[in-house]
């Protein structure tokens, strides 16, 4: 193994190592001199990889973005319809919250307590930009699809926004008790009739 590449891969483990003490210790501060010691390293050799805790949030939270935008970017490019491309992307990131719930609470900013605000907007980043993504397909399906939304793009972007971060919320506070993806199809049901519909035709 190549230094770079056994470097990366202590990254890596680090990280691992962070998102599985946020699933297994809800509530709990998480310390570097806990983590290294999950790591199997010393403090001195964690923060040659990363120099603060700040940072290795930071390394977490950028896994988390491109994952998802990585794999919205396929749904937007295979799937034409904005219904089925909201449907797609809400089932994405509530799976992957589902998955991931220590990343839970990095995004429902439970984790963040005594951090920099730093983090906190990096959060605040995260949903601003699934937001927008939700918004440029509602108002791109106005024109495309003859869509008529009951309310503005920008309305309907932000209550789907809401809907992901209430689940997440709801995952971390019930300590991943109540799963995010539980009642969806239900849920989607409703929400699709509230948001969407299709423009009638003018009567003669």
């Amino acid at each position: 193994m190549t230094e770079s590449a056994e470097k990366m891969s202590r990254r890596d483990q680090i990280l691992q190592s962070l998102a599985h003490m946020l699933e297994t210790d809800p509530g709990a501060r998480i310390t570097t001199a806990k983590l290294a010691s999950a790591v199997g390293v010393s403090e001195a050799a964690l923060y040659r990889h990363f120099p603060s805790k700040a940072k290795m949030f930071e390394g977490l939270i950028a896994f988390i973005e491109e994952t998802l935008f990585s794999r919205i970017t396929l749904i937007l490019k295979d799937i034409n319809s904005a219904s089925e491309r909201c449907e797609k992307t809400m089932g994405l990131i509530l799976g992957f919250a589902e998955k991931n719930p220590g990343m839970c609470r990095l995004l429902s900013g439970d984790a963040l307590a005594g951090e920099t605000d730093r983090l906190r907007q990096r959060i605040h980043q995260v949903f601003d930009r699934i937001e927008l993504q939700f918004k440029q397909i509602l108002r791109e399906a106005e024109v495309r699809e003859g869509l008529l939304p009951q309310r503005s793009a920008a309305a309907s972007a932000n209550l789907l926004t809401a809907v992901l971060e209430g689940r997440i919320r709801q995952y971390v506070r019930t300590e991943f008790a109540t799963k995010p993806t539980e009642y969806w199809d239900q849920q989607w049901a409703g929400l699709k009739l509230i948001l969407l519909q299709k423009k009638s035709l003018a009567m003669p």
